[in-house]
C-alpha cells in the first residue's frame, strides 16, 4: 500500500522485525526471554547446592506453613543418567514431563494447533480487508468509528493475543485517521492500547492466560465468566476515553500534541487517495472467514461451559476452525491462497507459537531442577515457598493478592513476553497462593493484569516501540501523554483483584 511505502520512505525509522524484538527506542537491547530463563535455570541449579530441600507433611492431604520440615540437600549434577535429572537435560525433562493429560504437554500441543489455525485466518487478509472497508469512508462513520475500532482491536488482543501485529494495522489505518481529522495518538489508542487492554483482560489469550493456567494446573479457560465481565468493563471504559479524546482532537486539531509531527500522516493520506489505494479487497469469502472466527470462539466457549471440554477437545475445535478457514480460502482464492498456501500458513502460524511451547518446557524444567512441585516431596522449591509464605503470613488475602499483582507489573518491565513471564513467575506464584490462602485463579489473574497493563508504556516492548516508530511518536512523548491512562488502568487492576478475592473467585 502507498501508506506503507510513504511511511518507510519519509522517516526510515520503523524497526525491522528482528530489531524490534530486543531494541528499545534508545537503542538499548533487552535480554532475550530465553537468555533470562536460562540464567534462571542456572540459579535454580546452583540453589540445589546451597539451599536445603524441604517438604510439607500432611496426613489428610492438606498442607500449611506449620507442617514444613527440612530434609537436607538435594543437589543436582551437571549430567543426568537414568531417572536422575542433570542441569544439561533440564529443558528436555521439562518438555517430556507428564502425559497427554498433564497440563504441560497438553498445553504445548494445544498452542501449536491454535497458532496454525490463526495462521490460516490471518493469511486470508479478512481482518485487514474489513478494517480497510470500515475506515474507507470516515466522514460517514464519524466519531462512532472510534469506539467500534477500539472494541474490535481489544477482541483481537483477547482472542489471538495480538501485540506486534498491531504495527501493520497502525500503518493500514493511518490515512483514514488523517482524513477524518484525528491524530496519531488517537490511532495508537484505538489500535495498540486496545490490543493490550484485550491482552491483559482476556479469558483465552494463548500467550498469557492459557500458559499461566497450564503451569498453575488449572483447566484451560476456567474462570472465564469473571474474565469476560472484566474484559467488557475495561474495554468499554477504554473505548469511552478513546472516543472522548479523538472527538476533542477532531474539533480542536491544533491542540493535539502531535499536530506538527503528524504532517506525514496527512501527506500519506493524500498520496494514498491519489493512488486509489484507500480500500483493500473485502468480499463474501472474507466475510465467511470472520463468521468462522466468531462462531468458532462461541463454539469453544459453549464446549468449555456446558461440557467441560479440556485440552484435547479444545484443540480439536481450533483445528476445525483452521480447516473451515482453509476451505473458504481455497474456494474463494483469498489472497491468492491455494491448498499449499493454506498448509504453509498453518505451519507458519504454528511456528509463531513454538517459542511459547519452548518457554513452557523451560518453566517445567526449572521446576524439575528444583525437585518438583509436589508439596509432600522433598524439594528446594518447597523451601523457597515456605520462606516466601512466612513473609506474607498474616496479611489479609486482598493485600497479598494485590502485592502479587504489583510484583508482576514490575517484573514485566524486564520480561515483556507474556508466556516468558508466566514461565518465570507462575511456578512459584501458583503454589505460594495455596499457602497464603489465595486461589490459584487469582494468582493467574494478578499475573495477566500486571503483565498486560504494563505493556502500555514499557520501553522494552517491541510492539509498543514499533507502533510509536510507525507514527513518528517518541517514547518520551507517549509516556508524557499516556501516564494518566496507565495510572487509571493500574488502579482498575487493583480494584479488580480486590473484588476477585472478596467474591472468592476460583
Amino acid at each position: 500500500m502507498a501508506i506503507v511505502r510513504t511511511a518507510c520512505r519519509e522517516a526510515a525509522v520503523i524497526p525491522d522485525a528482528q530489531a524490534t524484538d530486543t531494541t528499545t527506542s534508545k537503542g538499548l537491547k533487552t535480554p532475550d526471554t530465553f537468555i533470562i530463563l536460562f540464567f534462571v535455570a542456572v540459579a535454580a541449579w546452583l540453589a540445589t547446592w546451597l539451599i536445603p530441600a524441604g517438604r510439607f507433611v500432611s496426613e489428610d492431604g492438606s498442607f500449611d506453613i506449620s507442617s514444613f520440615e527440612y530434609v537436607g540437600r538435594e543437589s543436582v549434577g551437571m549430567f543426568g543418567t537414568g531417572d536422575d535429572v542433570g542441569f544439561l537435560n533440564f529443558l528436555f525433562e521439562g518438555l517430556i514431563s507428564g502425559s497427554r493429560y498433564a497440563p504441560t504437554i497438553a498445553l504445548m500441543g494445544l498452542l501449536l494447533i491454535i497458532g496454525g489455525a490463526f495462521g490460516i485466518i490471518m493469511r486470508t487478509g479478512a481482518m485487514e480487508g474489513a478494517l480497510s472497508r470500515l475506515i474507507s469512508r470516515p466522514s460517514a462513520a464519524g466519531d462512532v468509528l472510534i469506539p467500534i475500532l477500539f472494541v474490535t482491536f481489544s477482541l483481537f488482543g483477547a482472542i489471538m493475543g495480538m501485540s506486534e501485529e498491531a504495527v501493520v494495522f497502525v500503518l493500514l489505518l493511518a490515512p483514514g485517521f488523517a482524513r477524518a481529522g484525528y491524530d496519531s495518538l488517537s490511532l495508537l489508542i484505538c489500535v495498540y492500547v486496545a490490543t493490550q487492554i484485550g491482552f491483559a483482560t482476556s479469558w483465552m489469550n494463548p500467550f498469557s492466560v492459557l500458559v499461566a493456567q497450564g503451569i498453575a494446573e488449572l483447566e484451560p479457560m476456567s474462570g472465564s465468566v469473571f474474565r469476560v465481565a472484566m474484559w467488557t468493563l475495561f474495554t468499554l471504559g477504554g473505548a469511552a476515553l478513546a472516543y472522548r479524546y479523538a472527538r476533542h482532537v477532531r474539533l480542536n486539531p491544533n491542540q493535539s500534541r502531535t499536530y506538527a509531527s503528524d504532517v506525514w500522516m496527512r501527506r500519506a493520506a493524500k498520496v494514498d487517495a491519489e493512488d486509489g489505494e484507500t480500500e483493500k479487497e473485502f468480499g463474501l469469502g472474507h466475510a465467511l472467514i470472520l463468521v468462522i472466527l466468531v462462531a468458532g470462539v462461541a463454539w469453544i466457549g459453549w464446549g468449555v461451559y456446558e461440557h467441560q471440554y479440556y485440552f484435547a477437545e479444545i484443540a480439536a475445535q481450533f483445528f476445525a476452525m483452521g480447516i473451515a478457514a482453509a476451505i473458504v480460502a481455497r474456494l474463494f482464492r483469498l489472497n491468492g491462497m491455494d491448498l499449499n498456501a493454506c498448509g504453509e500458513a498453518f505451519s507458519e502460524g504454528a511456528v509463531q507459537l513454538a517459542p511459547a511451547v519452548l518457554i513452557i518446557g523451560f518453566a517445567k524444567g526449572v521446576v524439575v531442577l528444583l525437585g518438583g512441585d509436589g508439596a509432600g516431596e522433598a524439594s528446594v522449591l518447597n523451601t523457597v515457598l515456605y520462606n516466601a509464605a512466612l513473609i506474607t503470613e498474616g496479611l489479609p488475602s486482598q493485600i497479598a493478592a494485590v502485592t502479587m499483582y504489583l510484583l508482576q507489573a514490575v517484573i514485566n518491565i524486564f520480561v515483556v513476553s507474556g508466556s516468558g513471564q508466566a514461565a518465570l513467575t507462575m511456578p512459584l506464584m501458583a503454589p505460594l497462593s495455596d499457602l497464603i490462602g489465595v486461589e490459584r485463579q487469582i494468582a493467574v489473574l494478578a499475573f495477566q493484569l500486571g503483565d498486560g497493563l504494563m505493556n502500555l508504556v514499557v520501553p522494552s516492548s517491541a510492539a509498543l516501540i514499533a507502533c510509536l516508530a510507525a507514527v513518528r511518536v517518541s517514547w518520551g512523548m507517549w509516556l508524557q501523554f499516556f501516564w494518566k491512562g496507565l495510572a487509571l488502568s493500574l488502579a482498575a487492576g487493583v480494584v479488580t483483584v480486590v473484588i476477585a478475592v472478596s467474591i472468592g473467585y476460583a
